[in-house]
């Protein structure tokens, strides 16, 4: 009976193992689902933020705020790392040490003591050699002179050279081109195209006119002619007046054919032009006295549109520009001789032929609405009197008839009887 009792008892004993390992095993289990479990509430919440931001980000572009909001983030990201960059370079910084310096410097050398000496008491005199302190500072005459420069009062003359402009000369002497014209005008008689080389020119010291005194003439006279007063000619040291010895204004002692410098001086220009209005078609012989190009008889043809084209292949100009206070009352357009010359508009020929003022071959236009146009110098003319001619037509051929230096069409506008700038008008 008692065998049968250890018997049970050692089976007993070896069933605990195995149960102890089915315990285990079962605790394993338990932990197994635990973890599983987690996970799955940890992919349930991922989910579930995944969700709610996808939602927000569609929220986002929904409303046309996404791309602001992601540039907004970038921004703070950037600054973010900035700061954080900022930061860990201001701890490395702070936190290096330079190197440590040797702990003791170098002594100085020790001072020198103060030895006794047998100098006598009194210094000898210092004694300079007379022949050294005369060869050293020695001083010499210097006989130059530096005189300041004066401004110019008196007249002189120039000699025009081939390839100058009245506009050249003018700015060489710092003078306005119209004081040249006003002191010279018996040689050029007002009229820019009239310098030629070897020409003797008088230069003005200063801005104005030149005028020959004539038997008769008074200072007020004169100086009301030139827009001035009588002080400003009396004044002027060049023309060695003397207001104590003039006498009587009215009839002063100045004899005849003596040269002034009227300072400031102004007067009109004698030279040709159109008559007042231009040259009319019901009566073109008011331009008789310029030159045989008139016509006698009274026009009529087309009517000008008001719009304007260069009168010439070339858009440039070859010397004087427009200027009417140097009397030059248009443009010179370049061109070589033979170039043809066209219609800037609409019009009737009421001028065509030589020209006895220094226009050489010209044509006259009048377009039958206020304008005129004037072409100047032509080698040849291709029209005749009264003859209607259209826009862009050719007219003659460009040349260097005149007072001209080398060929090149002289153009002028007018319009309602004034001469307007042709730049204002052409294309």
């Amino acid at each position: 009976m008692s065998g049968e009792e250890d018997s049970s008892n050692e089976q007993t004993d070896d069933l605990f193992p195995v149960v102890e390992s089915i315990e285990e095993q079962n605790q394993d289990l338990l932990t197994l689902e635990s973890d599983v479990q987690a996970v799955e509430e940890f992919q349930e919440r991922e989910e579930t933020s995944s969700g709610q931001w996808l939602r927000f980000r569609s929220w986002l572009l929904s409303v046309g705020l996404g791309e602001i909001f992601f540039r907004l983030g970038t921004h703070v990201l950037l600054l973010a790392t900035i700061l954080v960059v900022a930061w860990g370079l201001r701890q490395f910084y702070k936190n290096t040490r330079p190197l440590d310096l040797p702990s003791q410097a170098a002594l100085a050398a020790p001072l020198a003591t103060a030895t006794p000496s047998d100098l006598p008491a009194v210094l000898p005199v210092f004694e300079v050699e007379q022949e050294l302190f005369s060869a050293t500072f020695e001083r010499r005459a210097d006989l130059h002179t530096d005189v300041p420069s004066r401004p110019r009062i008196e007249v002189i003359t120039y000699t025009v050279e081939l390839g100058d402009t009245l506009f050249g000369i003018a700015d060489k002497f710092g003078l306005k081109p119209e004081t040249l014209l006003w002191g010279n005008q018996l040689t050029l008689g007002d009229n820019p195209h009239n310098l030629s080389p070897n020409q003797q020119l008088n230069i003005l010291p200063v801005n104005g006119a030149y005028h020959r005194w004539s038997e008769g003439d008074g200072l007020n006279g004169v100086a009301k002619f030139f827009g001035v007063t009588p002080e400003d000619i009396i004044n002027f040291s060049g023309n060695g007046l003397d207001l104590e010895t003039i006498g009587d204004w009215a009839n002063p002692n100045i004899p005849a054919g003596t040269w002034l410098v009227i300072p400031g001086g102004k007067r009109s220009f004698v030279s040709w032009t159109l008559p007042p209005g231009g040259i009319p078609r019901e009566n073109p012989s008011v331009a008789q006295g310029f030159g045989t190009g008139v016509c006698d008889s009274k026009v009529e043809g087309v009517i000008g549109s008001g719009l304007f084209v260069w009168p010439a292949n070339n858009h440039w100009l070859s010397g004087f520009d427009w200027a009417p206070e140097a009397n030059h009352s248009g443009i010179d357009i370049d061109g070589d001789l033979g170039h043809p010359v066209y219609a800037a508009d609409n019009g009737v020929v009421v001028y065509a032929g030589w020209n006895n003022w220094g226009y050489g071959n010209v044509v006259v236009i009048n377009h039958g609405n206020g304008w005129q146009t004037l072409y100047a110098h032509l080698d040849t003319v291709a029209l005749g009197c009264g003859q209607s001619v259209y826009q862009g037509s050719m007219i003659g051929t460009m040349g260097n008839t005149g007072n001209s230096t080398g060929p090149h069409l002289h153009f002028e506008m007018m319009v309602d009887g004034v001469k307007v700038n042709p730049h204002d008008y052409l294309p």
